[in-house]
């Protein structure tokens, strides 16, 4: 619909609300003193293509490389890693006489390895790069010249550009407001993105500027702006415009930032300030940050190990070397040590030894395998490509889904400690549904919120499990006591239980979830009290600042509120037949249905005054005078607030109407008290008088004189009733931060909504619960900020978390659960150096954290110090701008992909389209991932060292004359073709128990947290297992090979194929080794393990068919020397049982004696007990929940603690 009916009717800021929002004249005051050097030619963006006035474009990059950075940044990146940086150094000496090998043998794996890792690098970048031109490739309409306007690209927008933003489009840079729809050039903002608000902020323009409303307007216009330089402050402006001759102030009224959206209003007229990043919203912004993973970090400290240990054998080797040289060399007549070189030198063994170490840390090198970060980096690419297809986290309603923005954290998914969330497009889809209310005592509304029909479906699956056989009583009264229980929950949650009979056929309501057949369809006329429900109808319709639409389809209006309570109500109010139908400058018009069905009548009501909504007031008021010259006070507010205004006989249904909140509260429901007072025509003019009288005052005490004022008239109300909203949790969201409790994580909730929402909602998502023990803390109002003020503050501050930690010490009630509430100013102090680790200490001991009112760098710095204080894995979650920060800040970023932008997205690490796939995401993928990396790099220690120890075996006994045991060929394949694929296969398909069982046994997961599978006892455990392996591969093979007959012709074994068969021995033995680890096989496994030995033969076999000059002494090796011999086949079956045997025993025995929670799931479902023995299964499951006090289960569990002590008084009353 146009806003043409409304522009012409409307002038909003005739309304208090609105009016005290007027910037005063600029030009009667003066100027800004404006601190910055920023000129900006208004409308003439040609004068910013020339330095000093050219700034930055609107083109937006967060990618890590470009074009030209991309080779030199990767390989630096690269060559960061110590093993790259060896391998180089090797692959650069393999071209001297040192070297042990051929050139071919080291540099071909060092370019594949990195060249591998390079290209993921630019392959996760890219998608950056489709990111960002996304946003960049936005369209606005941009003044062209001569009044014409047409749409451009938002990365073309330059600064000094006129630009057009039509309704629910974001601006593309920081602007100027010159003029709206709206004729006194008010617009309504939602800056959702940047402070996570959701009720919509007002800006308006200056006077000077409203007639600039149409594009012919700006056909000769032009202007200048001098204003402070690019900064990241969001709430902040100073600048002045010249503009007509004259100069006029500018403030933040005036400003519309990047990112923001524009609502309730058709169009803006603007000009472009700051463009990219020099906007405020990427003022903000930070540097990617480089994030490594704790097994990543790790790893360093074991090639760390490795490098020390491979220094030690290379300098037993060199010393050995350096006497064999001295002493037994001169002695060896066929090496003619009489024409040698310093390679080889007697004269000179010091200096031979020194080449000998370059040598043997060179042949040593493969205890440190190169291939290990390339294979990381292809299964955490394959890893993070299941997480982007799993149809269970495709969220159909956007097409969006999840997304591995990079795979460099995919283990860490698995180690998470504590989530910190966003609370409003995070938890909250921003949507109110009016549920229930009370009215005259009486309560309304038989359907259930979210929060009770989740207990109610949880309490049905525990009731069966209350064991009321520890009771002292007989087995009669037992039965009749399950079924006491039975029915004490059904009093308990009768709200719960409602009939959903027809349901399906109604349409569905935005905003409007309410169902009672005594209110609907005109009802409400036969309840007793008919006054009163009229005027809490009348008060829903009346008490508000909304503006109603004529939806032309439906004919019936919409509502553009600023809050989305506002909106709930007036569908509230126009589906009990009180339609708010039009408002004008000075009064808004009811259609009101009743009492006189089918005569719809419409009353006028004129509106004096608005006492508008703060979080400081806590209520709203409007006084109106209605058709018959009755003046009225209606106000609506947080009951507290409320109650302390009431008259003594407007108190007649406080006590009932106190119970129905408390019940509301408890489902989870955002309450509002519902008052009015009626007013004498000299009360209301003597009043008035004073109160205009301030509103035109412009001195520093004018808001307080206006609050005196306000607090004067809301007093002496009498209460009408109460309203239950429903706060519209995204789908999933309890049950999912109830399975992210079973699994032992910690949930903090950081939002900039006020203290009252944010503990509504914690009650919704059973972060809180009744009966949880609340510790709020805060801090007083500030009149001065002086030193020694600031110092009592804090001291105050200091002093509440100690007598709070001293409370939590000394709760003796083991079921006993505490809530940390903070508000941002609070926190400003909280966070300071001297108490930040008192106020962590506390945090970390509730169940539960909420902190409100937090800016968007105090989410970084709460992310910042449970990081660094805990030194545990941190988790962020957010979907807008405001969340940035602290998305970059965690360990793991998770954005929302919802409808608000995409910077969040853009910061993350991960991406989901709702928060309920984070369950998924952590319990079934970061499990996953987790425990596949973890075995993946210890498996590729354990084969490494059980190689490499060989070749040092040898050297002892070949005189450390630097001889490789080995064909080039073979030391080539090892790492890159015959031990790659079945590692890589374990990284991506290991699975020790399936997805249905991961959320089924959420505890599981806690094996990440624990690091069970990446510690030093289980690392060491498989290097010592390497260890092992290469002794029994070295040393078995000689004690058959040496001093006796290889071939029925009586020929003994020489190097080639002692070498051989020690390297058939290896891969077999490392292959079983793989396979017997495995958990879970599909053909794809047994494809690689068993192809990669078959592959191995194969190999052999088409290697000693080549030419004897490319295969030399491995020619025909197979065929016509391994292969007839027995004592080969033996020797290698013998060398690999014996190799596996001690793993082998190992997991037998840890299975039988002391097994893991996922090796009893697999055996009950490998016997299928799951399926036969049902009780066995459930009871396994509930054993399965790490202990949490927050959550659906922990709520459900404490209201059957609750019933059970009722019984268990009533058995003992009953039996004394």
């Amino acid at each position: 619909m146009t806003r043409g009916r409304i522009r012409a009717k409307l002038q909003r800021s005739h309304l208090y609300t609105f009016s005290c929002l007027r910037p005063s004249n600029a030009g009667a005051e003066g100027p800004n003193l404006v601190q910055g050097s920023r000129i900006v030619h208004c409308n003439q963006p040609h004068l910013h293509q020339k330095k000093p006035l050219k700034y930055c474009s609107n083109f937006i990059s967060t990618t890590k490389y470009n074009v030209v950075t991309f080779l030199p940044k990767a390989i630096f990146e690269q060559f960061r890693r110590v093993a790259n940086l060896y391998f180089l150094l090797a692959a650069a000496l393999s071209l001297t006489a040192i070297s042990p090998f051929s050139a071919i043998s080291m540099i071909a794996p060092l370019a594949f390895v990195v060249g591998l890792s390079m290209a993921k690098e630019a392959l996760e970048d890219s998608r950056r790069f489709v990111q960002d031109m996304k946003v960049n490739l936005r369209k606005t309409s941009v003044h062209k010249g001569d009044g014409v306007f047409g749409y451009r690209p938002w990365h073309k927008i330059q600064v000094g550009d006129v630009v057009k933003v039509e309704k629910d489009q974001f601006f593309p840079a920081d602007l100027l407001l010159l003029s709206s729809s709206y004729e006194d050039g008010i617009c309504y903002v939602e800056t959702m993105n940047l402070d996570g608000e959701t009720n919509l902020k007002i800006k308006r323009c200056l006077e000077e500027t409203v007639p600039l409303n149409d594009d012919e307007s700006f056909k000769n216009f032009t202007g200048m702006i001098r204003c402070e330089d690019p900064n990241p402050s969001l709430y902040t402006f100073v600048g002045n415009l010249e503009y007509d001759g004259r100069v006029f102030s500018l403030d933040p009224g005036q400003i519309l930032l990047r990112d923001s959206k524009l609502r309730n209003t058709a169009y803006v007229y603007a000009v472009v300030i700051f463009t990219g990043h020099d906007s405020k919203v990427l003022q903000n912004a930070t540097d990617s940050p480089s994030k490594r993973s704790t097994i990543e970090k790790k790893m360093d400290y074991i090639i760390y190990i490795l490098f020390t240990f491979l220094v030690v054998i290379s300098l037993i080797s060199s010393i050995g070397f350096a006497v064999k040289t001295k002493y037994q060399v001169p002695d060896w007549w066929y090496l003619q040590p009489q024409n040698t070189d310093n390679l080889f030198d007697p004269n000179r063994p010091a200096l031979s030894g020194f080449y000998h170490l370059i040598t043997a840390l060179i042949l040593y090198g493969y205890l440190i395998p190169i291939s290990l970060y390339v294979s990381i980096e292809v299964v955490k690419v394959l890893q993070a490509t299941f997480i982007n297809q799993d149809i269970n986290m495709f969220d159909e309603e956007t097409g969006n889904p999840a997304q591995a923005r990079t795979s460099n954290l995919n283990e860490e998914l698995g180690q998470v400690d504590t989530i910190l969330s966003d609370k409003t497009g995070t938890l909250t889809c921003n949507q109110m549904d009016f549920l229930k209310c009370s009215i005259a005592g009486t309560a309304y509304g038989v359907r259930s919120s979210e929060v009770e029909l989740a207990a109610e479906k949880q309490m049905a699956i525990e009731e069966e499990e209350v064991d009321l056989s520890n009771f002292p009583m007989h087995r009669d009264s037992q039965h009749d006591s399950r079924r006491n229980v039975r029915r004490a929950s059904e009093i308990e949650l009768e709200t719960v239980i409602t009939s959903n009979v027809g349901n399906d056929q109604k349409p569905v309501i935005k905003g409007f979830n309410f169902e009672d057949g005594r209110l609907m369809n005109g009802n409400w006329i036969k309840e007793p009290k008919t006054d009163v429900h009229l005027l809490f109808f009348r008060i829903l319709a009346i008490c508000q600042t909304a503006i109603p639409e004529l939806n032309e389809e439906t004919g019936s209006c919409t509502y553009e509120a600023e809050s989305p309570d506002e909106g709930a109500f007036l569908v509230a109010a126009r589906e009990f037949g009180f339609e708010f139908c039009k408002r004008t400058q000075s009064s808004v018009v009811i259609c009101e249905r009743y009492p006189n069905p089918g005569q719809p009548v419409e009353r006028e009501y004129k509106i004096m005054d608005i006492l508008n909504f703060t979080s400081k007031r806590k209520r709203m008021s409007v006084i109106v005078r209605d058709e018959e010259g009755q003046i009225l006070l209606l106000c609506k507010g947080a009951d507290s607030i409320i109650f302390d205004r009431l008259s003594k006989n407007g108190r007649m249904y406080e006590e009932v109407t106190t119970k129905h909140l408390n019940e509301y509260g408890e489902a989870g429901l955002r309450t509002l008290a519902l008052a009015y007072k009626m007013l004498e025509e000299s009360e209301y003019a003597t009043w008035n008088i004073e109160f205009q009288k301030a509103k035109a005052c412009i001195g520093a005490d004018r808001e307080a004189m206006l609050e005196r004022l306000s607090d004067m008239m809301e007093r002496e109300l009498i209460l009408v009733g109460a309203t239950a909203v429903e706060d519209k949790l995204q789908k999933g969201v309890p049950q999912c931060i109830d399975k992210l409790a079973q699994a032992g994580l910690k949930i903090w909730v950081l939002t900039g909504d006020k203290m009252e929402t944010a503990i509504n909602i914690g009650f919704a998502c059973s972060l809180l619960r009744q009966g949880m023990k609340h510790i709020c803390v805060t801090t007083m109002s500030l009149d001065s900020l002086s030193k020694d003020v600031k110092e009592a503050v804090k001291e105050n501050i200091l002093n509440q978390l100690t007598n709070a930690s001293r409370m939590i010490e000394e709760e003796k009630d083991p079921h006993a659960a505490f809530a940390l509430i903070i508000d941002g100013k609070t926190l400003t102090y909280a966070l300071e150096d001297d108490i930040k680790h008192q106020f962590l200490g506390l945090a970390v001991a509730c169940a539960s954290v909420i902190c409100c009112r937090v800016s968007p760098k105090q989410k970084a710095m709460v992310t910042r110090l449970v990081k660094e204080g805990t030194g545990k894995t941190t988790l962020a979650i957010g979907d807008g701008a405001n969340d940035v920060g602290m998305i970059q800040e965690a360990d793991i970023g998770v954005g929302i992909s919802g409808v608000e932008g995409m910077q969040a997205v853009m910061a993350s690490d991960f991406s989901i389209a709702q928060f309920r796939f984070l369950e998924r995401l952590l319990v079934v993928h970061g499990h996953w991932c987790y425990k596949r990396i973890a075995q993946m790099v210890c498996y590729f220690f354990y084969k490494n060292i059980a190689f490499g120890l060989t070749l040092f075996y040898f050297e002892a006994f070949a005189a450390f004359s630097g001889q490789s045991v080995y064909d080039d060929w073979y030391m080539l394949l090892f790492n890159v073709l015959l031990t790659s694929l079945p590692v890589i296969s374990l990284g991506v398909f290991e699975q020790d128990v399936s997805s249905e069982v991961c959320l089924q046994f959420p505890a599981l997961y806690q094996q990440g947290p624990r690091n069970l599978f990446f510690n030093w006892y289980r690392i060491l455990g498989w290097m010592g297992n390497g260890v092992y392996s290469s002794l029994i591969i070295f040393f078995l093979n000689i004690i058959i090979f040496y001093d006796q007959a290889f071939r029925a012709g009586g020929q003994t074994a020489d190097m080639d194929t002692v070498g051989t068969t020690m390297f058939t021995c290896i891969i077999w033995a490392v292959n079983c080794q793989i396979a017997l680890t495995m958990s879970h096989f599909t053909w794809i496994q047994h494809l690689l393990v068993w192809g990669s030995i078959v592959t191995w033969y194969l190999f052999l076999l088409l290697y000693g068919m080549t030419s004897p000059l490319i295969s030399g002494n491995a020619y025909k090796l197979l065929v016509e020397v391994l292969g007839p011999a027995p004592i080969y086949w033996a020797a290698t079956l013998l060398v690999t049982i014996t190799c596996n045997l001690p793993y082998f025993a190992h997991i037998s025995f840890q299975k039988c004696f002391n097994p893991m929670d996922h090796h009893v799931i697999q055996e009950i479902k490998y016997y299928k007990k799951d399926v036969e023995d049902q009780h066995m299964w459930t009871r396994e499951r509930s054993k399965a929940r790490h202990d949490t006090k927050i959550g659906f289960t922990a709520r459900v569990e404490a209201k059957i603690r609750q019933l059970r002590g009722r019984l268990q008084k009533k058995h003992s009353s009953v039996a004394s």
